[in-house]
């Protein structure tokens, strides 16, 4: 293979894995993985850390595989990342590391993402165990004692980066798996529950305590964190889970799920099991409204539930769709049908309640809008029904009001959003946030590059309060 060409991924072929949750990419081999590893420059100056948000020393990795050293690629990795497996499979590396490398100026970036998931993998396989065993709980009381709320990305990476200095560090998570959106919100298919419980165990070998079924603001506020359970400080990294609707009629038919709903079934419950405890209804003609993501992930789930038609409704054109263009083309590949430049307009149901189409119409697109996007504009007189017996609604989510609500002092935006400064820090003493509480939805790396800037935050607010007690 030239040098100019990154190395393919193996993958399940379309019409396999359209029948079953497995992961689709199969991973690099150690000789593929060195082989694209032999493509890195090696630069001296070297651009693709800018695009990191957790600024992982990537030639440096790269190098360790290119010359064997898997277990040193890993331990680099794990000096700023401590999801590599994660952030290896579902960071839009495209858009960030990957961007600025310079081999992508004329040729193909470095696969870099591709690197870190191998990485991670082989030291997973080998089962190399964290070089760093669990703290003295006393010892990590006397350093400082922190809450984190919520067992996301940012949430995972405070708890870690906090445990590694010493901190005695407790996570709580509503649910009753650790992992946030990492369980709930990303399919099988694309990340394995496995890794990500790896990942978690890897933490708690850290001295990490993790409180599952601890709903914050009903369990304790945090204001009882604070004063009566003796935290030193709290981090919010609750994450965007209320989901967005689009308020036209028909939504409250039988059959009509948000996405993050019909992902939390599939992917936490497990409704694709036979005899599932959480049920979902499996629609045979889904309609699935939106273009991220969440959009395609949802649409996939429903092709293994057994969907004989799923379709992407999108009132843009295919060059504004947000979703990563590898998650575009593996719907497509997987029979997917695209019903671009088209715009809901009604929800249609039987007698009995229960969803039997999709009214649309037909878009165009116009002037550019606040967002840099050309702005779609209806076609008069171009009403047509799709007929679907399901309806997915993937336009976006946020935030969950509960701790705002029961949380005085704590300053949020017009959204809901909580504000803080650059490094976390928000209006009320002694509390942190950040991942997409804060910014809305967004990628897991940059949840985790928020919460490496709060963990040092905290740090600094609860050593430089010791020194005035």
């Amino acid at each position: 293979m030239p040098k100019s060409l990154k190395h393919k991924m193996p993958e399940q072929t379309p019409q396999d894995r359209r029948n079953n949750f497995n992961e689709v990419a199969l991973g690099y081999d150690e000789t593929t993985a060195r082989a694209e590893a032999d493509r890195c420059l090696q630069c001296a100056n070297p651009f693709c850390r800018q695009g990191c948000p957790v600024n992982v020393n990537i030639p440096a990795f790269i190098k360790h595989i290119k010359n064997g050293d898997f277990e040193e690629a890993i331990s680099e990795i794990k000096t700023k990342n401590s999801l590599p497996a994660v952030c290896g499979r579902v960071c839009p590396q495209e858009n960030q590391c990957e961007k600025f490398c310079i081999l992508g100026k004329k040729n193909e970036p470095v696969a870099i993402g591709r690197l870190e998931r191998f990485a991670a993998d082989y030291a997973r396989g080998n089962k190399k165990k964290s070089e760093s065993s669990a703290q003295d709980k006393t010892m990590g009381e006397q350093i400082g004692k922190v809450a984190v709320i919520g067992s996301g990305p940012a949430g995972l990476t405070v708890a870690g980066d906090l445990a590694l200095l010493g901190y005695k560090v407790t996570v709580f998570e509503a649910l009753h798996a650790a992992g946030g959106v990492l369980m709930y919100g990303i399919p099988e298919f694309r990340l394995p529950k496995d890794i990500v419980q790896h990942e978690i165990n890897e933490l708690r070998n850290l001295g990490v305590d993790i409180a599952v079924n601890s709903i914050i603001g009903r369990t304790f506020t945090i204001d009882e964190l604070l004063n009566e359970q003796g935290y030193d400080a709290v981090f919010i990294g609750t994450g965007a889970g209320l989901p967005n609707f689009l308020n036209i009629p028909g939504e409250n038919y039988n059959g009509v799920y948000a996405a993050n709903e019909f992902l939390t079934r599939s992917n936490l419950m497990q409704a694709y099991k036979k005899n599932a405890t959480t049920p979902i209804y499996k629609g045979d003609k889904v309609a699935v409204i939106g273009a991220g993501n969440v959009a395609m992930d949802a649409a996939r789930t429903a092709l293994r539930l057994g969907a004989s038609n799923v379709y992407i409704v999108y009132r843009r054109s295919e060059q504004e769709m947000p979703a990563r263009a590898e998650e575009i083309h593996h719907a497509r590949e997987e029979g997917v049908e695209f019903k671009l430049l088209t715009n809901p307009v009604r929800i249609l149901g039987n007698e009995k309640g229960w969803v039997e189409g999709l009214e649309c119409v037909k878009m165009e697109l116009g002037e550019a809008d606040l967002s840099g996007r050309r702005k779609p504009v209806e076609v008069k007189n171009s009403n047509f029904v799709l007929e679907v017996d399901s309806v997915i609604i993937a336009i976006g989510q946020g935030p969950n009001p509960l701790i705002q609500y029961t949380t005085p002092g704590l300053e949020v935006n017009k959204h809901g959003n909580i504000n803080t400064d650059e490094q976390g820090i928000t209006s009320k003493p002694g509390v942190f946030a950040g991942g997409d509480i804060v910014t809305g939805a967004a990628t897991v790396i940059s949840a985790m590059g928020a919460g490496r800037k709060a963990a040092e935050s905290i740090h600094k607010y609860i050593q430089d309060k010791k020194k005035i007690d």
